[in-house]
């Protein structure tokens, strides 16, 4: 299992295109938080011109916390996509590289394969976000230093500086784990064809349909919001509202799990039984 598991983390590694995703966040970090150092602190003036002005705030707000949650929006759309360049080509890059019949009729089980290709997508997909977290904190503490967080939600909140850490990495946290189930629905795709392409395509499309279902505020798909699993990817937010919506923060990530196993299971079902011959 070991020697397996090894292997698929070197196979993984050695694709140009596993490093696609750390170079586009290593690019587009900076620039947004250089764009913001320069005509950034307008954004939190605008989000408060409407307070009263006896209200007082807190020095600072406009930090590296502040300018780390506005990058973690991007987990919406572009993480996804970064995720499944690689979850969406380890199953169908096998195929199209010819080397399943190889593979699979080796000693080690379809089982432990599948899973050392799994565990290895969720390697994949955790560093990606612990690189974004790495480089938006530490960035923007270099460019901006620290201090309390504001908050833009419902309404406006404003987190204490001392709270912040353990508040953000909780956030990213729970974002890994909402991306870890993009990963396991890249993978499901990956396991039904011989071409990266389709699998990477077929999960945006999914993502993006959903997202518009569990975001629009229509009553009509208020009763199948609960079973799509992009109702849940807000989890990480919850640590980050004025006091942490722990009882909202439990249910996403039993539901963003549940889904998680599923698409794995139905994947090892499909693998299992997977013709090699034709």
């Amino acid at each position: 299992m070991k020697t397996i598991l090894g292997n698929e983390f070197l196979k993984t590694f050695l694709r140009w295109r596993s490093y696609i995703g750390f170079i586009a966040i290593a690019a587009v970090v900076p620039l947004v938080e250089i764009a913001m150092k320069v005509q950034g602190e307008s954004i939190v003036k605008t989000m408060t011109v409407t307070l009263p002005p006896d209200f007082f705030l807190p020095p600072n707000l406009f930090n590296a916390y502040f300018v780390t949650l506005f990058i973690m929006n991007f987990l919406w759309v572009h993480i996804p996509f970064l995720i499944s360049l690689v979850a969406g080509d380890q199953l169908a890059g096998e195929g199209s590289a010819g080397t399943f019949r190889l593979l699979l009729t080796r000693p080690p089980s379809r089982s432990y394969i599948l899973i050392s290709k799994f565990i290895v997508t969720l390697c994949y997909t955790t560093l990606l976000v612990v690189f974004l977290a790495a480089l938006s904190i530490g960035l923007g503490m270099a460019l901006f230093g620290t201090g309390d967080v504001l908050v833009i939600g419902k309404g406006l909140a404003i987190i204490p500086g001392a709270e912040a850490p353990w508040r953000i990495c909780l956030a990213f946290l729970l974002a890994i784990w909402s991306m870890w189930c993009v990963a396991s629905l890249a993978f499901l795709f990956s396991s039904f064809v011989e071409n990266s392409i389709g699998p990477i395509i077929g999960s945006m499309a999914v993502i993006i349909v959903f997202l518009v279902i569990s975001n629009i505020p229509v009553s009509l798909f208020a009763a199948i919001r609960p079973f799509l699993f992009t109702t849940y990817f807000t989890v990480w937010q919850y640590a980050v509202e004025q006091q942490v919506a722990w009882d909202k923060i439990v249910t996403s990530v039993a539901c963003l799990g549940a889904f998680t196993a599923g698409f794995y299971l139905v994947t090892w079902y499909y693998f299992a039984r997977k013709d090699i011959l034709t």
